[in-house]
């Protein structure tokens, strides 16, 4: 006995069956974040920034996220740090810029304390000036 499958008939109704299995895939974690900070990136030393940046504890892990709208209009050598009463805190530096524009994850380090700090700040290396900041709340 011979089984025929017509995929163009199955297709409608598998396609939202898929859909409901990612939706579950991907749902879970993404709830399990625990906002801590968050905030809107402001433009500084002549430069357009802007987007959010959120701090995030997921599990173990504290991470930065510059949102999907994030972004920078360019400039030499951009790291990602914090700051602390308007001062740019050197130590607070995580990791050189990824990306000028778009989502980016940054994984901050063990002990990390996110209340230690009023603001993520995109700082120019090489000429140490602020690029833009986003102050926390």
């Amino acid at each position: 006995m011979t089984i025929a499958f017509n995929i163009r008939r199955a297709a409608p109704i598998a396609a939202p069956i898929i859909a409901l299995g990612l939706m579950l895939a991907v749902t879970p974690t993404a709830m399990s974040a625990e906002v801590l900070q968050s905030g809107s990136f402001v433009g500084q030393s002549d430069h357009i920034t802007t987007g959010t940046a959120t701090i995030q504890k997921d599990g173990n892990s504290v991470v930065l996220v510059l949102g999907s709208n994030f972004s920078l209009d360019g400039a030499p050598d951009p790291t990602v740090g914090f700051t602390r009463n308007g001062k740019f805190i050197p130590a607070s530096q995580v990791a050189e810029l990824k990306m000028l524009n778009g989502r980016q994850t940054y994984t901050l380090p063990k002990g990390f304390l996110a209340q230690a700090y009023d603001a993520v700040t995109i700082w120019c290396r090489k000429f140490s000036v602020p690029l833009g900041s986003a102050k926390l709340s």
